[in-house]
């Protein structure tokens, strides 16, 4: 009985893959895979078309914090060590 159903689950697995090979080498697959490639750059190119152009609003919206090296002058060592010591 046991090897009754190993055969089994091999001719399954080997049947699987059989169809699966079959199907991905097929013609009509194919034909269907270049067919989206060719529909999908011509979608792509009438909707880059039709893209709206907007206007650039992002002028002077970033300010440079130069206040930043004068809140830093802590000069406290640093130490990874000192951190795992216990108390």
């Amino acid at each position: 009985m046991h090897k009754i159903i190993n055969l089994f689950l091999l001719i399954l697995i080997f049947s699987y893959f059989f169809i699966i090979f079959n199907y991905y080498l097929s013609n009509k697959n194919i034909e269907n895979i270049n067919l989206n490639r060719v529909n999908t750059d011509e979608i792509l190119k009438t909707k880059t078309k039709n893209l709206p152009i907007l206007k650039n609003d992002t002028n002077d919206v970033i300010e440079f914090n130069d206040s930043f090296p004068n809140e830093i002058k802590d000069d406290k060592k640093r130490s990874f060590w000192n951190l795992l010591k216990s108390k």
